[in-house]
């Protein structure tokens, strides 16, 4: 039944989508076939309403932000919520649950074709029925990760990316250009997760070899990995510690995947160095990541789009070097 659904969904898609890369359109397709899943459920979410929900998924982190934790929110809030699965140090996104097990310690690929969600991966139609914003902002904001200054987040990620070298990262050169342009102003925290400190996926994390450049040549910049090996918060992960700076912060420039998504559930500003994929085509930085919180997002597509971006909405004083 299922192929002889998504056959009739693909011919409609491939006649009423032409101007959409072929290459793409079976994510309308897959869009199309979430909300016909959605159907089977209509007497148990809006009539019977008892709390019956199961969530579960292993998929990809960004995945993850963008449609499961807020659809699980959802459910919460309609009081159909019973029990959420995910991978490993991902408690805190759910915080909301009644149950919430950790039972993956891997992402995988195959995990973001759940179709059991309202939308997965990429979509021509963000308009979710079942999703709601998760306040981690307004849940997680403490006194204990406050700054001087204005902080101001770097999210940045050096990743294989669709099985090739990474793409979309923040070098060393840009991030002297950042650094220079803003330590001045703000208090800057520089943030790449290691292996370490995640549930990988099949994406190799490379070795940029920027932290021992940061501290000799910038040690005004705080490392997210310092302050999690100091901990004055008492983290109980990585990604809890993430959520309690993110949450005292609302400027981040942040790169294409997870940490983009991240960066936008905290309001305010955030920059997003993307230079290729599917979200260019789908619109996903217009339509999708505002809803997250209502943070002003800004795609920046080259290095020289992201330092015009920076400069029009960061720098307070420009700098002569920078005006060129």
């Amino acid at each position: 039944m299922k192929k002889l659904i998504n056959k009739i969904l693909g011919s409609w898609v491939h006649s009423r989508y032409r101007n959409i890369d072929i290459n793409l359109r079976y994510f309308i397709r897959d869009t199309l076939y979430c909300d016909l899943m959605q159907w089977k459920y209509l007497a148990k979410d809006y009539l019977l309403k008892k709390q019956y929900k199961t969530i579960a998924f292993e998929g990809e982190f960004g995945p993850e932000l963008q449609f499961v934790v807020p659809f699980a929110y959802w459910h919460y809030k309609n009081g159909t919520l019973k029990e959420t699965q995910s991978c490993q140090h991902m408690s805190e996104f759910y915080y909301f649950s009644p149950n919430h097990k950790e039972i993956f310690d891997r992402r995988s690929n195959e995990g973001n074709y759940n179709f059991e969600v309202p939308r997965i991966l990429y979509s021509h139609n963000y308009d979710m029925k079942k999703w709601l914003p998760v306040p981690l902002k307004e849940v997680y904001k403490n006194d204990i990760y406050q700054f001087e200054k204005p902080p101001l987040i770097i999210a940045n990620r050096f990743n294989m990316e669709w099985d090739g070298p990474p793409i979309s990262f923040l070098s060393i050169e840009m991030l002297q250009f950042i650094f220079d342009a803003l330590k001045d102003d703000y208090t800057i925290i520089y943030n790449r997760p290691g292996a370490q400190h995640i549930t990988m996926d099949n994406s190799e994390i490379y070795e940029l070899n920027e932290i021992e450049w940061i501290k000799t040549n910038y040690p005004e910049v705080i490392l997210m990995h310092d302050l999690y090996e100091e901990n004055k918060g008492n983290a109980r992960n990585f990604n809890h510690l993430q959520l309690m700076v993110y949450a005292n912060c609302e400027n981040f420039i942040s790169t294409h995947g997870g940490t983009s998504v991240l960066a936008s559930y905290f309001k305010g500003t955030n920059i997003i160095l993307s230079k290729q994929g599917p979200e260019h085509v789908f619109g996903c930085y217009q339509k999708l990541y505002p809803k997250l919180s209502g943070a002003r997002i800004f795609h920046a597509k080259t290095d020289d789009e992201l330092k015009k971006m920076i400069k029009e909405n960061f720098v307070k004083n420009i700098q002569p070097q920078l005006a060129d």
